[in-house]
C-alpha cells in the first residue's frame, strides 16, 4: 500500500476492529513479557531470553487473523531487549553474546508486537531477586513507575505535551531520581512506530520538540527511564547495537555487495517496523549495516548507559485514549517496593487521584472535577500505592 493511499484510508479507533487488533497484539505482548520475566534466572543467557521473547510473539500473532483473505501482516514490532544496571536501553545481543544475569540484577525488558501494523508496545523493571526491593534500586523503579501513572491520567485529550514532561521531571525528583534525557513517547498510528507527536522526557536546549495537544482516538507509547544518575546516557561502544529501522524516505545506491545483499533481505522482511541484527546472517551483516547507518538507510537503536554503580528504571506502556476516557493496554505489576522516599507533594497526589475513566451515567458533576475516591478507575491504576505506602502488594 502506498503512503497516499494509507494516509487517505487512516484507520484509528473509531473503528471497533482497529481497537480490537490493538488489544489483540496487547494481550500478546503482555504475555510475552509474563514469559520473559518468568525465565530471567540467573546464569540464563541473555541472547536466549531475547529469542524466546521474539519466538513466542511470532508464534502467537501468527495463530491469529489466519483464516482472513486479505493477508494481514502481524509479528514482531520491537525486538525484545534486557537491559541490565545501568544499561538504559536496546540491548539484545547477538547469537555469539555470552551475557548472563546475575542475581540482584535490575533487568529493563522492552518489546513490542502487531496485529496489521497495529502496534502494542510494553516495557518493565524486574530485580532478580526474592523478597521486596529496597533501597536506591526500590526508589528508582518507584519513581517509574509513579512517573507512569501520572503520565497516564495526564495523556488524555485537551492537555499538552509539555504537561507530561514537567509533571514526569517532578516526580522523579520526588524519589531523588532524574528522568532520563533524550526519550521519546510518540504517538502511534497503523504501521508507525514513531508518529509525529511526541511527548519528550525533559525538555533542554538541545531537544526541542513540537507543541501538541492530545485528541480523542489518538494512540500512544509512553515511555519513561528514570536513573539515579545524571540522567545523561552515553554510547560506550557502537558494536553493542544490534536493532535497527529501515529509514523509508531515504535512499542511496550502495558501494559494497555485502551491504546490497543485507539491505534487499531487510527490505523484503523488516521493511518498516525494527528489527535485531540476530535475524541477518552475522558476518555479512556487520559489514553490510555500517554502510547501511553511515548513509542513513537504517535508523540505529543504540545501547546506551548511565555511569557503573547506577540504577535505572524503564515503564513503557501503550494507552488508547478512547471516548469513554483512557485505556491502558499494556502492563505488569511492579514487585514490592520499599522505597527511602515517600511522595507528599500535593499536585503529585492530586494527578494520582484523577480518575482515568469517565463516568458512566449520571452527567451531574462537572468535568475535570477530581473527586476523593474516582469509582472508575481503571484496573491499571492499582500501582498508585507505590506512592503512598511505599509497596505494591501485586508479586
Amino acid at each position: 500500500m502506498s503512503d497516499e493511499e494509507r494516509e487517505e484510508k487512516e484507520l484509528d479507533l473509531t473503528s471497533p476492529e482497529v481497537v480490537t487488533k490493538y488489544k489483540s497484539a496487547a494481550e500478546i505482548i503482555n504475555k510475552a513479557l509474563q514469559l520473559v520475566i518468568s525465565e530471567c534466572k540467573p546464569k540464563a543467557k541473555i541472547v536466549d531470553l531475547c529469542e524466546k521473547g521474539d519466538s513466542y510473539i511470532r508464534e502467537q500473532t501468527g495463530n491469529v487473523y489466519k483464516n482472513v483473505k486479505k493477508k494481514i501482516e502481524r509479528g514482531v514490532a520491537f525486538p525484545t531487549c534486557i537491559s541490565v544496571n545501568n544499561t538504559v536501553c536496546h540491548f539484545s545481543p547477538l547469537a555469539s553474546d555470552e551475557s548472563v544475569l546475575e542475581e540482584g540484577d535490575i533487568l529493563k525488558i522492552d518489546l513490542g508486537c502487531h496485529i496489521d501494523g497495529f502496534i502494542a508496545i510494553v516495557a518493565h523493571t524486574h530485580v532478580l531477586q526474592a523478597g521486596p526491593v529496597t533501597g536506591r534500586a526500590a526508589d528508582v523503579i518507584a519513581a517509574a513507575n509513579t512517573a507512569a501513572e501520572v503520565a497516564l491520567r495526564l495523556v488524555r485529550p485537551g492537555r499538552k505535551n509539555k504537561d507530561v514532561t514537567e509533571a514526569i521531571q517532578k516526580v522523579a525528583a520526588a524519589y531523588d531520581c532524574k528522568i532520563v534525557e533524550g526519550v521519546l513517547s510518540h504517538q502511534l498510528k497503523q504501521f508507525v512506530i514513531d508518529g509525529n507527536k511526541v511527548i519528550l522526557s525533559v525538555s533542554n536546549p538541545d531537544t526541542r520538540v513540537d507543541d501538541a495537544e492530545f485528541e480523542e482516538n489518538e494512540v500512544y507509547a509512553v515511555d519513561i527511564v528514570a536513573s539515579t544518575g545524571e540522567g545523561k546516557p552515553k554510547l560506550l561502544d557502537e558494536k553493542q547495537t544490534t536493532i535497527y529501522k529501515r529509514a523509508v524516505d531515504k535512499s542511496y545506491h550502495l558501494k559494497m555487495k555485502a551491504s546490497r545483499f543485507i539491505f534487499s533481505e531487510i527490505s523484503q522482511n523488516f521493511p518498516i517496523m525494527p528489527f535485531t541484527a540476530r535475524a541477518l546472517e552475522e558476518k555479512r551483516a556487520r559489514l553490510g549495516l555500517l554502510e547501511c547507518v553511515n548513509h542513513e538507510l537504517l535508523q540505529p537503536y543504540p545501547v546506551l548507559h548511565e555511569k557503573p554503580g547506577d540504577f535505572v528504571a524503564h515503564i513503557k506502556f501503550t494507552v488508547l485514549l478512547m471516548p469513554n476516557g483512557s485505556d491502558r493496554i499494556t502492563s505488569h505489576p511492579v514487585q514490592e517496593l520499599q522505597p527511602t522516599k515517600q511522595v507528599d507533594d500535593p499536585e503529585i497526589k492530586a494527578w494520582l487521584s484523577l480518575a482515568t475513566k469517565k463516568k458512566k451515567g449520571g452527567g451531574k458533576k462537572k468535568k475535570g472535577k477530581k473527586s476523593d475516591k474516582p469509582e472508575e478507575e481503571s484496573a491499571e491504576a492499582e500501582p498508585m500505592d507505590v506512592t503512598t505506602n511505599g509497596a505494591e502488594s501485586q508479586a
